[in-house]
This record gives structure tokens, C-alpha cells and sequence, in this order.
């Protein structure tokens, strides 16, 4: 019997796709005050938007939460949407699927755009007592511009399909490709 070594060759580790086909890699957030907002990077990077993590067990942890996850939870609002992830999951694949063949980019650098287009930098606050109320202005907080970048455009997606033809897919990828643009067709805009 002859002893012979098999050597393997080592086995490099895979890189994390979404859905099995998008890279995070090459996504660049351009906007510097959202980096630690928007968790898209190397240790957020996932196959599906579904981690069922507890992203909320502590302030500040829903940064964490990987930001394609942040947008299929946001589109699992309204009393009879909720709790319906797989369908919210199906949801933004689909539409994830339309941003790829209409822009031909990567459908998550789409999304980080949209959310870094579409992010308020200003508000305004109550200031007042006695009846009299003044509302100067404020910047917004970095996770505060994310979250309400995600709730308008999810938002928009929702009324654009309400009685309406198109998927709520569809919308939502007009949503996002045209909130990336800075369109006024968006409804975040």
C-alpha cells in the first residue's frame, strides 16, 4: 500500500452576495456623516435581509442592523403587513431585480444613493411656552437623516401602489432609482 498525501488547496473564503448575486464590495457611501450609519460594508454583509438580530435591545444598535434589512422591515408596515418578512424579503428582491436590469449598477449602491439623496439635513423644532411657539431651525442627526430616508421611501413605494397596477416590486424600484437621481418623480424628494 503506498501512503500518498493529498493536498487540498486552501480553501479561500467566499465572497457574502446578496440574494447570491450582489457584492457589497464596490458600494460606496459618498456622503462621509452616514458612514457609520449605513451598514452595507464587509461585517453587515448577508445572503438575505433577514438576520432576525435584536437591533433594538439598545439605543443606537439599529446601525448595526444591515441597511437592505432596515429596508425590508420598514416595508412590512401597516396592521396587515406586519409581521410578513418573507413577503417584504420577496418584495425587495423583486424590485432589486427591476434597479439591475433598468440602471444596469448594482442595485445596492441604487439604495445607498437614494437614502444619502434623500435624507433631510434641516428641520425644525417647538421652541415656546405661554401660547407663544417659535420653530427655528436644526440639523438633523446622521441616523435620523437614514431612518427617514427609508420611511419616505418606502412610503412613497406603498401610495404609488395602493390601486394601482403596478407591484408594489415595481414601485419601489422606481422609487429608489429615482430618488437616486434626485427626480422629482420621487416622492421622498
Amino acid at each position: 500500500m503506498v501512503d500518498t498525501d493529498i493536498v487540498l488547496p486552501a480553501a479561500e473564503p467566499q465572497e457574502v452576495q446578496l440574494f447570491g448575486k450582489w457584492s457589497t464590495d464596490d458600494v460606496q457611501i459618498g456622503d462621509i456623516s452616514l458612514n457609520d450609519y449605513i451598514a452595507v460594508k464587509e461585517r453587515h454583509a448577508t445572503y438575505l435581509p433577514h438576520t432576525a438580530g435584536r437591533y433594538s435591545a439598545k439605543r443606537f444598535t439599529k446601525a448595526q442592523c444591515p441597511i437592505v434589512e432596515r429596508l425590508t422591515n420598514s416595508m412590512m408596515m401597516h396592521g396587515r403587513n406586519n409581521g410578513k418578512k418573507l413577503l417584504a424579503v420577496r418584495i425587495v428582491k423583486h424590485a432589486f431585480e427591476i434597479i439591475h436590469l433598468l440602471t444596469d449598477e448594482n442595485p445596492l449602491q441604487v439604495l445607498v444613493n437614494a437614502i444619502i439623496t434623500n435624507g433631510p439635513r434641516e428641520d425644525s423644532t417647538r421652541i415656546g411656552r405661554a401660547g407663544t411657539v417659535r420653530r427655528p431651525a436644526v440639523d438633523v442627526s446622521p441616523l435620523r437623516r437614514v431612518n427617514q430616508a427609508i420611511w419616505l421611501l418606502c412610503t412613497g413605494a406603498r401610495e404609488a401602489a395602493f390601486r394601482n397596477l403596478k407591484t408594489i416590486s415595481e414601485c419601489l424600484a422606481d422609487e429608489l432609482i429615482n430618488a437616486a437621481k434626485g427626480s422629482s418623480n420621487s416622492y421622498a424628494i
